[in-house]
């Protein structure tokens, strides 16, 4: 079971939504590659308007520029696990932003893959 409370550092990637990597999604290599890390976890959030650094305006409410959304992939973990993982980043982001934020985590409880007890409880044994 995993367990992150306390200090922790998220990194913020902003890209495209059409952004890709060997024909895949950029989000989800990003993602994948978070979790073969063994990052704590890793969300991507579909924006509704935005620009970069193209100035252009990408927004859900025109059609001809809806195709394009900005996209943000926020994973957090300790600093150095988050660290250890920019030079991925590098390597995958060539045109968006990526940002370090040292933030609190007050709690994060990893999936437990044991079998539950719970349905034991209260039941008196023979």
């Amino acid at each position: 079971m995993t367990r992150l409370t306390g200090r922790a550092l998220r990194v913020t990637v902003f890209i495209g939504e059409n952004d890709t990597w060997h024909h895949k999604p950029l989000y989800a290599e990003i993602v994948h590659r978070a979790h073969a890390a063994g990052l704590a976890g890793a969300s991507v959030f579909r924006g509704i308007e935005g620009f970069g650094a193209s100035s252009l305006i990408h927004t859900s409410r025109l059609l001809s520029l809806s195709e394009d959304l900005p996209v943000a992939v926020v994973i957090v973990d300790t600093e150095e696990r988050v660290r250890g993982f920019l030079p991925q980043l590098d390597e995958l982001v060539t045109e968006g932003l990526v940002i370090l934020d040292d933030c609190e985590v007050i709690r994060y409880v990893g999936r437990d893959d044991s079998p539950r007890t719970s349905d034991t409880k209260g039941k008196k044994s023979s």
